[in-house]
């Protein structure tokens, strides 16, 4: 998914960054690859889903159409929590998932078809296009598997009884690693972060969309179209054997689309109230050594949000963290897509004058505290490193 760049000439100055999205999906090799390999990644963890329900009468969600459709006239800015509570320990552990058996094909194809559907919102951007999508998904997939199998350091002994060890586990991770509605919330959010993403920024969107900076009160105006077109057409009829596999109950749809738009609205990074708030966060869940506040309140689910935040922020800006030649690719397809608004008069200054400065500030501001915030939450144990 990581292709190069060729040299600055007019070819791709003249290319059509505009085009409408929710077109008919690209027919090509290579997306489809990358669409086969993202649902691969997302029915291992729909598996994972299944084998951790409890086996009791269940309770279909019925697609109660008028709170879903409810949902979807909301401003998903409104809907953002401080923390995100997830589900008490259950011994039936993860590790199940493997004697599932395969999902239901009607289930495969509608998982498939709606990933298709999301990819052809994305537009021709040289960077925020599709294949950054599926960049930032393996980013956040890895963390994850480092979340799910902490190292030996943080057991208390190899002979540990399995339920025990699954609890403690459970505790150290707080909550993220048994919750299969939360891991697959966290990897469809780096699917669809940047769905009609238009090549420009949100103060430039302002300008030209009026109307839309309107309806998300001019507020990460990029993320929150993001979340209710992927929203919309998961809601939509096509897609009822999907939700039904996904959602056994209101509730579990209730946590995912929780998780869904803390983790999208959680990449916009450039709304300073947004990021003193983020900061603030930290400082009340991790300030102390303990799991409790001064009132003795557990401080889990706070943390838990936090660290799910900072997981798709890491890997939104992965290509930092990476090795040299993958820094380069992305950086410079990213200075393409500022140059072309700069060209196309959608941006004041000519990222040629301020590039250089820009990322070292970049890091020295947010890249290298992200990363310590990504060792200090200690979830993922000597691996962090």
């Amino acid at each position: 998914s990581q292709t190069g760049s060729s040299d600055l000439d007019t070819k791709w100055l003249e290319e059509d960054n505009h085009s409408s999205p929710y077109a008919m999906p690209k027919t090509n090799v290579k997306y489809d690859l990358l669409v086969d390999w993202v649902c691969e990644i997302l029915q291992s963890h729909i598996k994972a889903l299944i084998a951790t329900r409890k086996r009791k009468t269940k309770q279909p969600i019925g697609v109660k159409k008028a709170m879903i459709e409810a949902n979807d006239l909301k401003v998903p800015l409104d809907e953002v929590v401080e923390a995100i509570v997830l589900p008490e320990y259950n011994n039936v552990s993860n590790s199940s998932a493997e004697k599932t058996d395969d999902l239901n094909p009607t289930v495969t194809s509608q998982l498939r078809n709606y990933i298709s559907l999301i990819a052809s919102t994305y537009h021709d951007n040289p960077f925020h296009n599709f294949s950054h999508a599926m960049h930032v998904v393996m980013s956040c997939n890895k963390l994850i598997m480092r979340v799910v199998n902490p190292t030996l350091d943080v057991m208390e002994s190899r002979n540990t009884i399995q339920t025990e060890l699954d609890h403690h586990i459970h505790d150290f991770t707080y909550g993220i690693n048994s919750d299969p509605i939360t891991i697959l919330a966290i990897l469809l959010s780096g699917v669809i972060h940047d769905a009609d993403h238009k090549g420009i920024s949100n103060v430039q969107l302002m300008k030209e969309f009026p109307d839309m900076a309107d309806q998300y009160r001019h507020k990460s105006i990029a993320e929150q179209n993001s979340l209710n077109i992927a929203w919309s057409m998961l809601i939509s009829d096509q897609f009822t054997d999907l939700r039904d596999c996904l959602f056994e109950t209101q509730h579990e749809m209730d946590r995912f689309r929780q998780v869904l738009i803390n983790s999208v609205l959680a990449t916009d990074i450039m709304d300073k109230e947004l990021n003193d708030k983020r900061r603030k966060r930290w400082e009340k869940a991790f300030s102390c050594a303990d799991d409790h506040d001064e009132n003795g309140q557990c401080t889990r689910d706070l943390r838990a949000t936090i660290v799910i935040e900072h997981i798709i922020q890491a890997s939104d800006v992965s290509h930092t963290m990476q090795h040299w030649h993958v820094y380069r690719k992305w950086n410079r397809l990213l200075f393409k897509e500022l140059y072309v608004a700069y060209q196309s008069g959608r941006m004041n200054a000519n990222p040629c004058d301020f590039w250089y400065e820009g990322e070292l500030s970049f890091f020295d501001n947010y890249i290298i505290p992200l990363a310590k915030k990504l060792k200090d939450c200690k979830v993922f144990g000597v691996s962090s490193d």
